[in-house]
């Protein structure tokens, strides 16, 4: 064979793999009607990163598109001014428990709890409102639990998931400030 045959060989085969290819587009990480409130945001973030606020919107966002793992992505790699945010440490401790690495929601929310226990002169940090401690109050009790019962996938074991619910809020508990 010459080269003329080698290159018509080449190109043939070139053709043939972009014809398997197929033309299809590339799919998008969000799909849905959720993505322009998203684009919206991430372009709030971008514009500027150090502030807890948009970066807690976002990763609300994406929570609530059942995308964890991008939340977890934006948080890590959020300024730590950012990531000391409390509420935004709620938000992360969420995103764990939506990835299964429970001992680590724990830990996370463990210290959103202790962030947003009274002081000593019986103050209140101004960052928490009763209603995010007690929502992470009820969070730490669940995740106690997941981890003692030795779940990391709620969704692989639903049945212990339920027992772990259950055992974790079969007790009322009120947070006075």
């Amino acid at each position: 064979m010459g080269t003329w045959s080698y290159s018509v060989a080449a190109f043939v085969g070139a053709l043939a793999l972009w014809a398997m290819g197929g033309t299809e587009r590339e799919k998008l990480v969000v799909a849905g009607g959720s993505v322009e409130p998203l684009r919206a945001l991430e372009a709030s973030v971008a514009a500027d990163g150090s502030d807890a606020v948009r970066a807690r919107r976002l990763a609300q966002a994406y929570l609530d598109a059942h995308h964890p793992g991008l939340a977890l992505a934006l948080i890590e790699a959020a300024p730590p001014a950012v990531q000391s945010d409390v509420r935004l440490r709620h938000i992360y401790a969420r995103a764990l428990l939506d990835q299964g690495r429970n001992e680590r929601a724990l830990a996370v929310e463990s210290g959103v709890v202790d962030a947003c226990r009274p002081r000593t002169d019986g103050s209140v940090p101004t960052v928490c409102d009763p209603v995010l401690l007690a929502s992470a109050l009820r969070r730490t009790a669940i995740l106690e639990e997941l981890v003692t019962l030795g779940i990391h996938d709620t969704l692989a074991h639903p049945e212990a998931s339920l027992v772990a619910y259950r055992n974790a809020t079969r007790q009322a508990r009120v947070s006075l400030q």
